[in-house]
């Protein structure tokens, strides 16, 4: 867009944001190993979350005893997203909770 133009001024352009969409990114990181895992999903939900944390306890820490999380989120709610509703496999989601 462009704006008027005084004497003696150089002319000068504007823009308008125009949103293309939103989208999610979840991002798990152990900086001591080197390692992080990056999901982009559509959407943040309970049950997107609690597929994540799924997925982070079941695959890439199943021996662990405990799993310390740092959420960096403005409205995530662990503890509701690891009920048993939230999680596939009810019973891993009480073992998931303990482990939080």
């Amino acid at each position: 867009m462009c704006r008027g133009r005084r004497p003696g001024r150089a002319q000068r352009y504007d823009y308008e944001y125009e949103r293309k969409g939103t989208a999610n990114i979840f991002l798990a990181v152990e900086p001591l190993r080197g390692w992080r895992r990056v999901t982009v999903t559509e959407r943040r939900t309970k049950l997107d979350f609690a597929a994540q944390m799924q997925q982070l306890v079941d695959v890439h820490y199943p021996e662990a005893k405990k799993v310390r999380l740092v959420l960096d989120n403005l409205n995530s709610a662990p503890r509701g997203a690891l009920s048993p509703r939230g999680l596939r496999d009810p019973p891993s989601a009480a073992a998931a909770a303990g482990r939080s």
